[in-house]
């Protein structure tokens, strides 16, 4: 069977725990994460279009507005003709130099500045998806699914829009702004000068408004992330809430979240809206200001009927840039918020990271995983020790169960076998590597097996759900992996097959369908190491036999983990691990092998039947070999003496 592990003899001797000369380490190849000079060399070439176009924006929107800065100059020269009388000169300011080229600017701006703005979302939005896919476990601990989901689509959204913004209209508000300004000390110094002395105390003003209106939006979008947490969360249980009737109560709770968000939000409106408003009316009085002003001096013969006319369009217009960036202000406030909380998840760094380290060749690995006196908090509570001085050593080829409460830090000890998370002290060993110096990556996608007690299928095919454990499989490795995992019978039974849509999670399906999928799954990589946690506890009894079937065939030759509560469940295993109880809490601490079991006098009486003392504490049993599986290799090494104690696991 092409998933059966069988090593040749001299890659893989019976191992003797502790007995005569240890066995030659296996050489590792180091394996580092892919160059990154390619990487980067790759997002050059995505991006050097991008820049182009931006590029090319932003020259066309500047284009666009020194041409508006031209025509107030223009009109104050028409108005000097008119008022001279000169109708012969009437025509020739009668062009429109600048109303034609500057409508094509303003096309070919927004046109580009369309394109590169979703071009920037849909790179922010891969590369914060990548960066949430190389986060720790821990990561996940603590930030809600929904608040995740809502940095990728509604932060994204809104960094998008303020980007665009910002371009179209920031960019040639201020422009024009800068170029009229000039324009205004050109036509008169004095005005000018008036207007400037007014302008600093807006901007302070401005800045103290916006710093108070950059904490409201930010607190706005954090309760929207939250309020979408709640919904993301309650439509993904929709059964659980139906089984109890929760609804009214769930609606309540995100009706409460939606309301706060509401409020906050309408807060935010109001001060930006008192802001705009007062904007408005200085700039008013300004304009106000400049004709009294104005008049006074072309009373005075100092400016021309046409300057004055100039400068009231000038500053008209620099009114309007100046209201503009104002009602930008805003929406600037809001993207750079946004912006600032999705940068925050692209430059995290996991703790463990994603690849990186050595790997043993497949030729050379055993299988042999040890925990050498480690102990483990979890980062979200780290006063409550879940392990404690644990250590446990799992030979190559045989099969080691864990069995305890609900709670004692069974599942723990899985977790940290996958890396999932980083041992607060001792260290994990595959073949007699630690596995923190090995590449996270290799160890899961080639080395390690995981079946979980609640298989998680994504909406698409059965083919594809399988082919997950190794995207590169045939059509018959599929097909092998199944039949070995008790899934090729049921599967064709479908009228699709293969093919068959299992649904959101593998709704589609039963719990003993989906958990051989998974079962299935981890197979067709051919893993070294099979972890089950608790992978049957969820299932009905016939369930469970199938169930229990197909993971004892998957055992054969292979390392084997097995977490449960249940003793009847591991009855099949060479060892038997129990928790210890602490009096800070359930906790897994160091067991022992103890001597052989001795044997039942009845055959159909196993030694945890009724009449034996089921293990203490903390002990470690050797059960009889299950049907047609030979004797664990090292038992002959184990004192035959009855209450003599073997090496330490």
């Amino acid at each position: 069977a092409p998933y059966r592990r069988s090593a040749p003899a001299a890659a893989r001797p019976p191992p003797v725990p502790r007995v005569g000369p240890s066995p030659a380490r296996p050489q590792v190849k180091p394996r580092g994460p892919a160059p990154p000079g390619a990487d980067s060399r790759g997002r050059g070439r995505d991006s050097a279009p991008g820049l182009l176009a931006l590029s090319a924006a932003v020259v066309l929107a500047l284009g666009a507005a020194l041409l508006n800065v031209r025509i107030p100059v223009l009109l104050g020269q028409l108005v000097n003709v008119v008022a001279r009388g000169a109708q012969s000169r009437l025509a020739g300011y009668l062009r429109p130099p600048a109303c034609f080229p500057q409508g094509l600017l303003t096309f070919g701006y927004i046109a580009l500045l369309s394109r590169v703005g979703e071009q920037v979302a849909a790179s922010m939005r891969k590369a914060l998806f990548i960066s949430l896919l190389r986060q720790d476990v821990a990561f996940y601990d603590a930030n809600r699914t929904g608040q995740l989901v809502n940095r990728l689509t509604a932060d994204v959204q809104e960094f998008k829009s303020s980007f665009k913004l910002i371009i179209s209209q920031g960019l040639r508000s201020s422009t024009q702004a800068a170029g009229c300004i000039l324009s205004l000390y050109l036509l008169s110094p004095k005005l000018t000068g008036l207007l400037l002395l007014v302008m600093p105390t807006l901007v302070g003003a401005g800045a103290l408004v916006g710093s108070f209106l950059r904490s409201l939006s930010r607190r706005a979008q954090e309760q929207v992330a939250k309020a979408t947490g709640v919904a993301d969360e309650v439509l993904g249980n929709v059964r659980t809430v139906r089984a109890f009737a929760m609804e009214d109560q769930q609606a309540g709770l995100y009706c409460a979240e939606a309301e706060h968000s509401s409020q906050l939000s309408q807060r935010l409106g109001l001060g930006i809206a008192a802001f705009q408003g007062l904007s408005n009316l200085a700039l008013n009085g300004i304009v106000l200001g400049t004709i009294f002003v104005g008049g006074s001096l072309m009373a005075g013969n100092e400016l021309s009927p046409g300057d004055l006319m100039s400068f009231l369009v000038a500053s008209q217009t620099v009114q309007r840039s100046m209201a503009n960036i104002s009602i930008l202000f805003g929406q600037v406030v809001r993207g750079l918020s946004a912006g600032a909380r999705v940068l925050e998840f692209m430059t995290l760094e996991p703790k463990v990271p994603l690849r990186g380290g050595a790997s043993i060749p497949s030729h050379s690995l055993l299988g042999h995983v040890a925990f050498h006196r480690v102990s483990f908090s979890y980062p979200t509570r780290p006063g409550h020790p879940v392990l404690r001085d644990f250590s446990l050593s799992l030979p190559p080829g045989k099969t080691v169960a864990i069995v305890g409460p609900s709670g004692g830090g069974k599942s723990t000890v899985a977790a940290l076998l996958e890396r999932f998370y980083e041992p607060t002290q001792g260290s994990i060993t595959l073949d007699g590597h630690d596995i923190a110096s090995l590449d996270p990556s290799w160890l899961r996608g080639q080395v390690i097996g995981f079946i979980s007690q609640d298989p998680v299928l994504f909406g698409t095919t059965i083919m594809e759900n399988i082919r997950f454990g190794k995207p590169g499989a045939s059509d018959e490795e599929v097909y092998a992996a199944a039949r070995l995992a008790n899934a090729d019978g049921f599967i064709r039974s479908f009228p699709e097959g293969y093919g068959t849509v299992v649904g959101e999670r593998g709704a589609a399906l039963s719990g003993g369908q989906r958990q051989r999928i998974a079962i299935a799954r981890a197979l067709l990589k051919d893993p070294a190491v099979l972890v089950l946690d608790e992978a049957t506890s969820a299932l009905d009894a016939e369930s469970e036999r199938v169930v229990q079937a197909a993971l004892e065939r998957a055992a054969r030759g292979r390392t084997v983990l097995v977490i449960a509560h249940r003793l009847s469940t591991v009855r099949g295993a060479h060892l038997i691990v129990r928790g210890r109880e602490q009096r800070t809490g359930p906790a897994l601490r160091r067991g022992a092998l103890q001597g052989p079991s001795p044997r039942p006098s009845s055959p159909t009486r196993g030694p945890l039947g009724p009449s034996s003392r089921p293990p203490a504490p903390g002990q470690v049993l050797r059960l009889p070999p299950p049907p047609r599986r030979s004797s664990p290799a090292w038992a002959s090494a184990t004192p035959s003496t009855r209450g003599s104690r073997a090496p330490s696991c």
